[in-house]
């Protein structure tokens, strides 16, 4: 079996999954709202495409029937996660997205009992979000079972996409969050800061609500995490004076004169994901002052976003998994991100 459906195809990082899926094989169906850019795509691709917008469940079910899996690559999720689950569940096919928004995981995680009902599966965080966080997060797990602490980094170069920094912008107007005594509770934006060595160079970070929040504890158990973003002080410092116009940045205007200004990024080119990489970090504590620590290397963000989201389109078209619910690390095994080009343990 090699179709599959991806929504929002014609999107910065639609495309890169297409083309990595044609490339390894497979034959996806590219959809999403905008006729003309699928047009153009199917054609230079020789992929056939279907244009249609998320407001009417009846026409995504009809659009989404008899596909085995559809990945959901349109972002903000915050739109568009809802109605397309909602069209997977009615018609059993598999749901992926490549989100790193908490809401958007705990609106899928939620969504467990109905899939396992359905026969299918639902796997959100399918790419650079969350997939090398949740692994290190599982993988240090095994190697210290009793932790209680987690922290996650990254530092991730090239520059973001159009929809990513959508996402950013309604992120701004939620604050920050972490997890606390297994509980998410919200916190001030650049909560905290601290620095993380990648080759013996000190990297300023500060805490951001990354997926990790929500997916590491399903992952994990641990009641204790937070998730780090390499940055400047003098970002850090930005951040944290937004603090006070935190109540301003959730009005609509706001919002929307903020998302046209993200919507103008184009997102980095092949040349620069191809000069520009990641860094993971990890580490771990237990209630006895154990510890452990992980750093990985990988290519660039939206280079893996590519790999890791078809290797699980591959895993799901192939039936050899439990339905329901999963993290990236549940569905494909702590070690997946290893598995993936270009990535690589520093720390071993």
């Amino acid at each position: 079996m090699s179709r599959f459906l991806i929504y929002g195809a014609n999107g910065y990082t639609g495309r890169l999954i297409a083309a990595e899926a044609l490339r390894q094989g497979l034959e996806p169906v590219l959809a999403g709202r905008d006729a003309a850019a699928l047009d153009a795509m199917g054609k230079a691709l020789g992929l056939s495409w279907r244009a249609f917008d998320l407001g009417n469940a009846g026409v995504l079910e009809r659009e989404f029937d008899g596909q085995p899996l559809v990945l959901n690559c349109a972002g903000p999720f915050s739109q568009t996660a809802r109605p397309v689950l909602d069209a997977c569940l009615a018609t059993r096919s598999h749901y992926l997205d490549i989100t790193g928004e908490i809401d958007v995981f705990a609106l899928c995680h939620h969504a467990h009992e109905r899939a396992v009902a359905r026969g299918i599966v639902v796997a959100p965080g399918a790419g650079f979000d969350v997939v090398p966080t949740d692994c290190v997060a599982a993988m240090l797990k095994q190697r210290l079972p009793e932790a209680n602490q987690l922290v996650l980094a990254f530092e991730a170069g090239g520059g973001p996409s159009p929809g990513t920094a959508k996402t950013s912008v309604e992120g701004l107007a939620k604050g920050g969050r972490a997890r606390v005594g297994g509980e998410i509770v919200e916190v001030p934006l650049g909560w905290k800061s601290r620095t993380f060595l990648r080759d013996g160079e000190a990297r300023s970070a500060m805490t951001i609500p990354w997926g990790d929040v929500y997916t590491a504890y399903i992952s994990t158990g641990i009641p204790n995490i937070e998730t780090y973003m390499t940055v400047s002080p003098a970002t850090i410092r930005r951040v944290r004076r937004l603090r006070l116009f935190k109540p301003l940045l959730g009005l609509a205007p706001i919002q929307s004169w903020l998302k046209r200004r993200a919507g103008a990024t184009a997102g980095p080119n092949a040349e620069r994901r191809e000069r520009s990489d990641c860094r993971v970090w990890g580490e771990v504590r237990d209630a006895q002052g154990g510890e452990a620590r992980l750093e990985l290397s990988a290519p660039n963000g939206y280079a893996l976003t590519a790999t890791a989201s078809i290797g699980m389109v591959h895993k799901l078209l192939s039936g050899t998994t439990n339905t329901g619910f999963h993290t990236p690390s549940q569905l494909m095994g702590a070690d997946y991100v290893l598995r993936l080009p270009g990535v690589r343990l520093i720390t071993p």
